[in-house]
């Protein structure tokens, strides 16, 4: 098998094998697939990650695939999508990997036809290598062929899906108890922006998806035997689940987001209240002040021993009215 790497530094040819009633025969070089393709009974699975177009139009003349196809998968900026070409599929998948709090997105690319399978990994995503140990430990079922591979592929991506959904429910508890908790911040309303795009990115991989497992497990064609629909229609149903959380999730936080900019909308009117309740407390004292400061002779009670006091306890008096009566209005 060749050693060429991509410019990650990663082999771009992950693993090249030739299948027979449901067991692994041989690895095979990539120069040998197309004498393996005329024998009877096999079929071959090769994987590849980050190709260079060199490996594609290689691969493309060893099984004869469409320029299109090959054109999409070496551009690898795709939604999920199903295409026919004659005997062949082509499939592209959307991936999703969480790395810490970030969600990455990549793309897998699958190639399907009597004899073959052709996986080629963007982006980020999961190894395969879990995928193969799987069928390969299910032998009755690889003996389907390439179809129960592409189902088995399918599967493993749409699970993937599962354990981000999780955390990112998991996120907006999080942000519920922050914003009910009054603790309102600037950085709160910015990650719920954030976590609400992240959503929109999950929604756009995972919805086209229904079309594609709906059309799998309809599909009269024949590198799909017709006793692997009932596996097609399973992932069918995790999509439809995957699709209704994220659709959950989308109207919880388009709800919280309201709630976050109301509960700050009510904190800024509670700072308004007590604004105005110490400035018309405060009123009081400046009236008398401004009053007593005018330049007159005959004032009221001016030239009187207890005049001072009296004023001083009058003020204070209203000031204490005033502050019982914004208290019991919850101003203050």
């Amino acid at each position: 098998m060749a050693e060429a790497v991509n410019d990650l530094g990663t082999p771009m040819i992950v693993n090249c094998a030739v299948y027979a009633h449901g067991r692994k025969v041989t690895d095979l070089p990539i120069e040998q697939i197309s004498d393996v393709l005329q024998n009877e009974g096999q079929f071959l699975w090769v994987g590849l990650h980050e190709p260079s177009e060199a490996l594609l139009r290689q691969i493309q003349e060893e099984f004869g695939l469409h320029d299109l196809a090959i054109e999409d998968a070496h551009r690898a900026h795709q939604r999920p999508k199903i295409e026919e070409y004659g005997d062949e599929l082509f499939v592209v998948l959307r991936t999703a990997r969480l790395e810490g709090d970030a969600i990455h997105f990549g793309e897998t690319h699958v190639f399907v036809g009597p004899r073959f399978v052709v996986s080629i990994r963007h982006g980020a995503s999961l190894t395969y290598a879990r995928v193969r140990e799987r069928c390969e430990a299910t032998p009755e079922l690889l003996e389907k062929g390439p179809g129960f591979v592409l189902y088995a592929l399918l599967d493993f991506i749409v699970d993937n899906y599962f354990p981000i959904v999780d955390a990112l429910e998991e996120r907006l508890e999080d942000l519920e108890e922050e914003i009910f908790g009054r603790q309102f911040r600037r950085e709160t309303t910015e990650r719920i922006y954030h976590f609400k795009r992240e959503l929109g990115m999950i929604k756009r991989a995972v919805s086209p998806l229904m079309e594609v497992c709906n059309r799998l497990s309809r599909f009269d064609h024949r590198t799909i035997p017709q006793d692997m629909q009932p596996y097609f229609r399973d992932v069918y149903d995790h999509v439809l689940r995957i699709n209704e959380a994220v659709d959950s999730l989308r109207d919880l936080v388009a709800t919280v987001l309201e709630a976050n900019l109301s509960l700050v909308s009510i904190g800024q009117n509670d700072v308004m209240k007590k604004l105005a309740a110490w400035a018309a407390i405060l009123a009081v004292p400046t009236m008398v002040a401004g009053i007593y400061g005018m330049n007159f002779d005959f004032m009221p009670e001016l030239h009187w021993r207890w005049g001072y006091p009296g004023v001083m306890a009058l003020t204070a008096g209203l000031c204490g009215f005033l502050y019982s009566r914004f208290k019991r209005a919850t101003w203050l």
